[in-house]
């Protein structure tokens, strides 16, 4: 295997694949716990130090998993590794300096993310331009248009790799010369999804872009997969632009947890317009109403500051602090 592992990294994935009467652990509830000092050590003994409901509930459940379920979990750790290495996958961890910057920072944030391609401290200075699959004309030229002139401003440009809107940010900033890193709904090594968007992918990677996922790599896509990549591609990044959502749209609910996480929430005035749900969180002022890219870039700080802020918010955690 090529894929370079740590024997920290190694234990929080067995943690993470422990199975307790068919269940998991809540990942979340590990990540946050393998930060602290002495975290992953605690957890390895069936400690959970947070106070929190969840930690009620997943410390026995973690006690009887460490009890009797470790072998197959590293099998299954075995097979996972051995997946991700077949396509070139590497593996970041919270343990490790190079985690996301922004995606420290969030409560629900991933134990890991195994990813293709290259990981960029500018990833740090990052906006996710997001909507519908069903989108319109005019809203792929306006997600267009918006990646190109974030591009402009040196934002690097994240999305989740579907059809429609997400597609449209990810090929214009790759035709703008700019970086963009798709947050995928399935596993890295699984098959992919949507199959048309393949070419989209290979060309991100060609460009230097990255393929990220926060499931086991051998993933496949599922209803709860999808929401749950909303959570990292609002995580790993500043802000959430929404150009097309109706009110059951993924998109809605990548605003929703933007604003959750203490992120930017941009709306763009043609949504605003059309959407009940958008009017309503920019009257509770829990989004910015766009009419240029420069309401965008001059909310936005330097990647370097970011990405320093994140390691201080990472050494803060190992001191306990």
């Amino acid at each position: 295997m090529n894929l370079d592992i740590t024997a920290d990294q190694y234990d929080l994935l067995t943690l993470c694949a422990l199975r307790i009467g068919g269940a998991t652990l809540d990942w979340s509830l590990l990540a946050r716990g393998a930060q602290s000092p002495d975290g992953l050590a605690a957890l390895l003994e069936g400690q959970l130090h947070e106070d929190s409901r969840a930690a009620t509930k997943n410390r026995p459940l973690l006690q009887q998993g460490l009890g009797g379920g470790l072998e197959a979990a590293r099998a299954r750790v075995d097979d996972e590794l051995a997946a991700a290495d077949k396509v070139g996958a590497r593996l970041v961890t919270v343990l490790d300096e190079d985690y996301p910057a922004n995606l420290r920072v969030i409560g629900n944030l991933p134990p890991f993310l195994f990813y293709r391609g290259e990981l960029d401290l500018r990833d740090a200075r990052s906006i996710a331009i997001v909507g519908t699959r069903q989108a319109s004309e005019g809203g792929l030229r306006r997600a267009a248009r918006m990646a190109r002139e974030l591009v402009e401003h040196d934002v690097v440009i994240a999305s989740g790799l579907a059809k429609g809107i997400d597609a449209a940010a990810h090929q214009a900033t790759l035709t703008a010369g700019g970086r963009t890193f798709a947050v995928m709904g399935t596993g890295i090594a699984a098959p992919f999804y949507p199959a048309e968007n393949r070419p989209l992918a290979k060309a991100i990677l060609t460009a230097g872009g990255a393929l990220l996922s926060q499931f086991w790599p051998t993933s496949p896509p599922a209803r709860y997969t999808f929401p749950r990549r909303n959570v990292v591609t609002s995580g790993t990044t500043l802000g959430s632009v929404v150009i097309e959502a109706s009110s059951t749209s993924g998109a809605k609910m990548q605003a929703r947890l933007a604003a959750e996480h203490g992120k930017l929430v941009f709306l763009i005035r043609s949504l605003a317009d059309a959407q009940p749900w958008a009017k309503k969180m920019l009257d509770e002022d829990r989004a910015i109403l766009v009419t240029a890219s420069s309401d965008i870039t001059g909310r936005l700080g330097q990647a370097a500051d970011i990405q320093r802020a994140g390691q201080q918010r990472q050494q803060l955690a190992l001191a306990g602090l």
